[in-house]
């Protein structure tokens, strides 16, 4: 028997059925992410090193450089083996930092097979959006307040979305790390990037408007450290200078991409540029 069938079997619950089709199914190497299903339920498969040379990954680095602007810095480039690698460590750390993610199963020279986590929030979204706005709503306010959460641990995801958030409970735990933004950038600056790339799917998917919106935000800031908020700022000053172009543009073809641009940037750039200083709160509640 090879290391590789000795490395499976060590997979709780494995019959030699189930060794078979995974066996089967890492050989195959056809879809880069696969479901396999098993005799005692669901893995996943992730395959690395398949994807295109990073062309605009260094393009990114460039703009970035001379824009100078820490927060658009793509993660390292990694080769195949350096990919798993790090996404085995990230889930290692997420979960010593008491974070609900994937268990890693097996690992080879080219993939990962992972637990299943099911259901995803994307799933648990698209459930509620017909039948409980409020219920849908609540989640993203919810995976807003597990983001700050895990940033107050000292963490980030890279870009966190609701396909890659998953319900564990009353928890919300995280899958999918192949980023590591916090390699190429200050903490703090990866922390805010996390947050505008989760507002690029809040603001545009709350079914009550900016009431969740202000909900979110105000979750996400209870529990994150509030040196991100100066990170959130110089960002968020950077991109509004976009906004007005980018609604020219959408007079023309208001594509999906360009719509939740300005809804999460408009929303922040509102919330964080114009509200009032401390001072000036301070000010404002002695005249009162």
């Amino acid at each position: 028997m090879d290391g590789k069938l000795l490395a499976l079997e060590t997979i709780p619950r494995m019959t030699d059925g189930d060794i078979e089709t995974l066996l089967a199914a890492l050989t195959r190497e056809t879809r880069r992410v696969e479901r396999v299903d098993l005799s005692f339920g669901a893995v996943w498969i992730k395959r690395y090193g398949t994807e295109r040379p990073p062309v605009w990954t260094r393009a990114q680095t460039t703009l970035a450089r001379l824009l100078g602007q820490p927060f658009l810095r793509p993660s390292p480039a990694l080769d195949g083996a350096g990919m798993i690698a790090r996404e085995i460590r990230r889930i290692e750390t997420f979960a010593a930092a008491g974070v609900p993610v994937p268990r890693v199963l097996y690992s080879s020279g080219s993939a990962l097979v992972l637990s299943d986590v099911a259901p995803t929030i994307t799933a648990r979204l698209k459930a509620l959006a017909a039948t409980d706005p409020a219920a849908h709503d609540d989640l993203l306010v919810a995976c807003a307040a597990h983001l700050g959460a895990l940033h107050a641990k000292g963490l980030c995801h890279g870009r966190p979305h609701p396909r890659d958030f998953f319900l564990a409970g009353e928890a919300i735990g995280f899958m999918d790390f192949e980023e590591e933004p916090e390699a190429a950038m200050p903490l703090a600056a990866a922390q805010a990037r996390d947050l505008w790339l989760l507002f690029l799917q809040i603001a545009d998917r709350a079914l009550l408007g900016r009431e969740t919106a202000d909900k979110a935000f105000a979750a996400w800031r209870h529990a994150a450290p509030a040196g991100i908020n100066a990170e959130l700022v110089k960002m968020l000053r950077f991109l509004g200078k976009f906004l007005s172009p980018t609604r020219l543009i959408g007079r023309v073809h208001m594509g999906s991409d360009l719509r939740r641009f300005l809804a999460a940037t408009g929303y922040l750039s509102e919330v964080l540029l114009n509200a009032p200083r401390p001072a000036d709160a301070s000010k404002a509640g002695k005249d009162d």
